[in-house]
């Protein structure tokens, strides 16, 4: 049905039903955060990424789907609100999702990937277009991975493999342009209307930081106040502060502008940039929270290895995304975040030895650092450095 998809020409504006769509994601994102933290262990990490990464991908085709979706169709709403739903019980089922709900944790999941591309395929796609086309092609993708989400769900000694192995279907599509034997579509064959998937995608990377203040100022309120708690409450509020300007202060600008002046290859740019590598932003923000939360509940204290990797990794991460960012649009690397992924890992060393207020403080001299670089060599040059 033409009529389910945008109309006429110009930006996209985002629309107060993708906005709506997007709080499920703040208690999804919160739910990853408290289930790292309450297994801050190499495993517990691994389960946290996996549960990241998958929350992410429902997230991501969604946003996909809604660049082409007219948000005004009440069937397109329909389908959204059905989405929220989905996301919402997937969810509740992260703290279990690889314990007693893990079948109701893969099995939200796998609703919402199959629903979401059957409607894309069977009503919003017209027979014989290329939108058809492009959406079977994905669903068939989707139903793959399905069979091993789960399978692995069903069964607890094979659910790591199995799981390891439908991520990999999910992850492996785009890269593939979802070909199939003897079927295959470019990747200039998907549409992307820049400005507004560049601004979901920052919405996005709000509410992670959103998720990130919440969780600190609830941590903070259930615990005894003193000067100590309370200026680590004060330093994980900056360091969210930075994490945001090192973000909207030039990159999330750059990438746009590059995504709009990359009409030849516009969609795998888009691909490369928002959703793989955005993925690794949102990582960083979350790991900060559970770092922060450390910090805020033990501030006189030296961390323990597992908590200071913790503290130390979120804004590593994020460092990394950045300079993964500039190189996909610019072919070079950022010495300014190259220098602070250092200077945090300096931070990591000291920090076995000194409190963890002590290191949190460090940390934030070191983003402050690079944001007052990238400031000195903006102004230098009279426009935002990525």
């Amino acid at each position: 049905m033409s009529s389910l998809r945008r109309g006429g020409a110009g930006e996209a504006e985002v629309s107060n039903l993708e906005l709506f769509y997007d709080l499920v994601f703040v208690f999804a994102i919160t739910q990853v955060s408290h289930l790292l933290l309450d297994h801050l262990t190499w495993t517990g990490a691994a389960h946290a990424l996996l549960v990241l990464l998958v929350v992410w991908w429902s997230w991501n085709f969604t946003t996909w789907a809604t660049n082409e979706l007219d948000p005004e169709s009440r069937w397109v709403r329909v389908l959204m609100i059905g989405l929220m739903l989905l996301g919402l019980i997937m969810a509740v089922a992260i703290p279990e999702a690889f314990g007693d709900q893990a079948l109701l944790f893969a099995g939200a999941y796998v609703a919402i990937q199959l629903t979401r591309q059957s409607f894309l395929t069977f009503v919003a796609g017209q027979p014989g277009s290329l939108e058809r086309r492009r959406a079977s092609h994905i669903l068939a993708w989707f139903a793959l991975a399905a069979v091993f989400w789960l399978a692995g769900a069903v069964d607890e000694q094979l659910r790591p493999p199995l799981w390891l192995i439908a991520l990999g279907i999910d992850y492996a599509g785009p890269l593939f342009s979802f070909r199939l034997p003897g079927r295959r579509i470019s990747a200039e064959a998907w549409q992307v209307e820049p400005s507004h998937l560049s601004e979901r995608f920052q919405l996005f990377v709000i509410i992670a930081l959103g998720e990130s203040i919440v969780v600190t100022g609830a941590t903070t309120s259930a615990l005894p106040l003193d000067a100590s708690r309370l200026l680590a409450l004060a330093i994980a509020f900056l360091m969210t502060a930075a994490l945001w300007w090192l973000y909207f202060r030039a990159v999330a600008q750059r990438v746009r502008s590059l995504l709009v002046g990359s009409e030849g290859n516009r969609t795998l740019v888009a691909r490369d940039v928002y959703t793989y590598l955005h993925v690794v932003l949102v990582a960083g923000i979350v790991v900060s929270a559970v770092g922060d939360e450390l910090v805020i509940a033990h501030p006189g204290h030296e961390l323990a290895t597992a908590e200071l990797v913790a503290l130390i990794a979120g804004p590593v991460l994020y460092l990394v995304a950045q300079g993964l960012m500039r190189l996909r649009a610019r072919g070079d690397v950022s010495a300014t975040r190259s220098a602070g992924v250092a200077g945090c890992l300096l931070v990591g060393a000291i920090g076995l030895h000194v409190s963890a207020l002590a290191t949190a403080g460090l940390l934030l001299l070191v983003l402050v650092a690079v944001i007052a670089s990238e400031e000195r060599r903006a102004a230098d040059r009279g426009r935002p450095a990525m």
